[in-house]
């Protein structure tokens, strides 16, 4: 790529280099629309006249909403609905100018409102997600978005089908307990007052990972300790979840639990597909497509990308991944400024990705990180900007 740059000192009517920041959320620190902020002041450090163009990026998880109406020109919709534990909250629903609708799993079963206890691990149910579609329904959208990151539950989505309408049953006809914990009683789905406007809505379930339902990379073993489920019983809540699938596919005559997507946010991806005939997809390339990414990266020379922490875990699906795929098509090269990094981050730079830059000072505790956080991204984004210069 080649292109006609004037030295920061010199003065021009017209802007010579345009920069795209395309950032996801630092988790825990600061949102994709925070993370950018810094990115800007430091890609204006080192060249003052720099035209600077923004996107926000999720890719399911923390941020899908804001994500998807900022690049859209949407509007965000309170409603209440229920926490993970049957707590009364509110929670945002985006609204797209096309008639599409983004539910953010995160917004009503995040684990934010989890202690991530077993207990908690164990109760935690997605049922405020079935409120949320609900509304959307009740709006007369004709396709929901759901991002499935960020989650508490690991309820395989009974909760989110309960709110919908489905019962879920034991031996003798009453209704099981919500989350995790109720799964093994069920003895039979009762789909006779399942809320039909469902089957003529497109709904497209978001997400960054590929695990299916149960086993070894299911949703119980892979993602269960980090929510609060002990090490010591995940063997007894894979069997739950194994008999939950296998209910479940008798009610709805399909079976989804290998399907890809099956595992996301506790198994809510296998619960969307069962009772939702929803469709399985990549969060940050429904994202790119639906705010006309590629449109928007003409007349750029560089795109700058980044989350809090980067590994070779980051180039499967994540969210600076699929933007740096999208800019190498144009020829667009991308840096990444991240919180930190692995040492070994070989596999995202096979996939697109130039240079990383971390912004995080070694040997400083996660509480002092974060409180540099709009310096430290700003000082790695000038410095990623300089670093690009001196190769033309």
């Amino acid at each position: 790529m080649s292109f006609a740059m004037k030295s920061p000192a010199e003065s021009s009517s017209r802007t010579e280099f345009s920069v795209l920041l395309a950032a996801d959320s630092f988790k825990g620190s600061a949102s994709s629309e925070a993370i950018e902020k810094y990115l800007e002041a430091g890609v204006l450090r080192a060249l003052p006249h720099a035209q600077i163009k923004k996107v926000l990026i999720a890719d399911g998880g923390e941020g899908t909403v804001d994500a998807f109406v900022s690049g859209c020109g949407g509007k965000v919709k309170s409603v209440q609905v229920e926490d993970p534990f049957g707590r009364p909250i509110v929670a945002r629903l985006g609204m797209l100018p096309n008639g599409c609708a983004v539910v953010e799993t995160a917004e009503a079963a995040g684990i934010r409102f989890s202690s991530c206890t077993d207990e908690d691990a164990r109760r935690a149910s997605t049922y405020g997600v079935g409120q949320l579609l609900r509304a959307a329904l009740d709006l007369g959208v004709h396709r929901i978005y759901v991002g499935l990151g960020g989650s508490a539950t690991s309820d395989g989505g009974c909760g989110m089908a309960e709110a919908l309408g489905a019962l879920f049953l034991d031996t003798s006809g009453k209704q099981v307990i919500r989350g995790l914990e109720g799964l093994t009683y069920i003895a039979h789905v009762d789909m006779s007052h399942f809320d039909r406007r469902v089957y003529d809505t497109e709904i497209i379930a978001l997400s960054d990972v590929n695990n299916p339902l149960s086993g070894k990379h299911g949703a119980i073993y892979t993602f269960g300790p980090q929510k609060g489920l002990l090490f010591s019983r995940l063997r007894e809540y894979d069997d739950r979840m194994r008999h939950y699938a296998h209910t479940v596919s008798a009610a709805t005559k399909d079976n989804h639990a290998l399907s890809t997507g099956a595992g996301a946010a506790g198994g809510l991806g296998f619960g969307l597909l069962s009772f939702c005939g929803a469709a399985a997809m990549s969060g940050i390339q429904a994202l790119l497509d639906a705010v006309h990414f590629d449109e928007q990266l003409q007349g750029v020379n560089l795109v700058i990308t980044g989350e809090g922490r980067m590994d070779n875990q980051t180039a499967y699906g994540k969210a600076p991944v699929g933007v740096a795929r999208r800019a190498a098509l144009q020829g667009i090269p991308t840096y990444a400024v991240v919180g930190s990094h692995t040492e070994d981050i070989s596999k995202v730079h096979e996939v697109g990705i130039q240079q990383v830059f971390a912004s995080a000072p070694a040997g400083l505790s996660l509480e002092e990180c974060m409180k540099r956080t709009p310096e430290d991204v700003s000082t790695a984004a000038e410095r990623a900007v300089r670093s690009f210069i001196r190769k033309f």
